[in-house]
């Protein structure tokens, strides 16, 4: 039996990039969608019970730095999964904050209150100088401009000595304070820190669901397909980093007025990988990825204290077996489980 012809048709080319997203990159299409505000409201009330059920204040002031530690792993999360631009400098934005906010307070006898957004503007700012060129970089050229970005702020922060302290740290930072009631306990520092980090979760709730974080896990998913459909790829990538910068400068406020001390040797090159790891590890590109890095990341060190020497080489061994494990981290457990469930049903 003889076919008919197939009628002619125009040929139409379609380029399609079969290239693999880079590493730290996960495509936009398997990004699972963000919480609902109600699930993230009933994880922060949780959260707000420690001080009630915390043995001591040494668990309550871990609460506060877990609290910290998740207002920044949450901003290197949202430059490094959902941007896809990997920083080695976040903990040296970390420190500026720190640093602007504290010396406002001990050489111009400014109010924590006023530190706060000043540290936020500030960094921001910094990071936008250092953004206009580095972001011009990609991947490793990328991660090397903002390492030397962190190492140059940190001898900064040790030779500055009559403005940082120097090597003896900042002393003197004063606690916030709600007029004469001060907040210079761990106790009384934790609803701040609790409203604080909860509002930056929500924040970034409502960028991942807005116009721009649609843009933004374009852009990390395939640069030249979001040029292409009219979106401004340098100006994203620009805006996530000053972002993310900011938001390190908010930690960096909150830790030092916490603490009313700082130390140069706290926003180290090794700091920034660290931070690098914890993010992996608690799941790049995944909403609660912050939350679980942030609780490995405070609680970790403490667990292996009694270690002495061996504290850094069993946190690492750790660290490399969660990462080979659960390449997607410890947040995109419940997905890997549902495909090999799904996969072993099918079968």
């Amino acid at each position: 039996m003889a076919l008919a012809p197939a009628k002619s048709t125009p040929l139409t080319l379609v380029a399609v990039d079969t290239r693999s997203p880079p590493a730290g990159r996960r495509p936009a299409a398997s990004a699972p969608r963000p919480p609902s505000r109600w699930r993230l409201l009933w994880v922060w009330l949780v959260l707000l019970i420690v001080p009630f059920v915390a043995p001591n204040a040494y668990f309550v002031s871990l609460a506060n730095m877990m609290l910290i530690n998740v207002i920044l792993i949450a901003s290197l999360n949202l430059l490094m999964g959902y941007g896809g631009q990997i920083s080695l400098g976040h903990a040296g934005f970390y420190g500026l904050g720190a640093y602007v906010s504290g010396v406002l307070s001990v050489k111009l006898g400014l109010s924590a209150w006023a530190g706060l957004p000043a540290a936020a503007l500030l960094t921001g700012l910094a990071a936008l100088v250092i953004g206009i060129p580095a972001l011009r970089l990609r991947g490793l050229y990328l991660s090397m401009a903002t390492l030397g970005w962190n190492a140059i702020l940190v001898v900064m922060f040790n030779r500055l000595i009559d403005l940082t302290g120097g090597p003896n740290g900042l002393l003197g930072v004063k606690p916030f304070a709600l007029g004469a009631f001060k907040l210079d306990t761990d106790v009384r520092q934790f609803p701040l820190l609790w409203l604080v980090s909860l509002l930056v979760m929500l924040a970034v709730l409502n960028l991942l669901s807005s116009r721009i974080g649609r843009a933004l896990r374009a852009v990390a998913t395939n640069e030249l397909g979001a040029d292409a459909v009219g979106i401004d790829s340098f100006r994203t990538k620009l805006f996530v980093f000053v972002l993310s910068a900011g938001m390190a400068g908010i930690a960096g406020s909150l830790y030092v007025h916490v603490n009313q001390y700082a130390s140069p040797e706290t926003f180290s090159v090794s700091n920034s990988i660290l931070l690098v790891v914890m993010v992996a590890i608690g799941g790049s590109g995944f909403y609660w990825g912050p939350l679980l890095g942030a609780l490995i990341f405070t609680a970790v060190p403490q667990l292996l204290l009694n270690y002495e020497d061996f504290e850094l080489m069993l946190f690492g061994l750790a660290m490399i077996v969660v990462l080979i494990v659960l390449p997607s981290g410890l947040a995109g457990l419940p997905a890997a489980l549902r495909l090999r469930l799904g996969g072993a049903r099918q079968s």
